[in-house]
């Protein structure tokens, strides 16, 4: 009858390189699902996901490389200006 509670990631890669990540906290009661809530978070190029799962760096490692991460900066000094 112990309650466990495991994470379940879905990762997006939006058209501006940007990562959507949904996570899924999911309560299980013997194995079997009780409870189930989202949370959602976006992360722009160049942003530090080193508190994140080992996948979400991982994609961010290979999306954002370091042209990937100049062009996300010199969009947003333009929007800026």
């Amino acid at each position: 009858m112990a309650f466990t509670e495991k994470q379940a990631y879905k990762i997006e890669i939006n058209e501006d390189l940007s990562i959507g990540i949904r996570r899924a906290d999911i309560v299980l009661k013997d194995d079997v699902e009780v409870g189930r809530s989202y949370h959602r978070t976006c992360f722009t190029p160049g942003s530090d996901v080193s508190a994140e799962s080992k996948e979400v760096q991982d994609v961010a490692a290979a999306v954002w490389t370091a042209e990937v991460v100049a062009a996300y900066e010199a969009s947003q000094t333009q929007a800026d200006a």
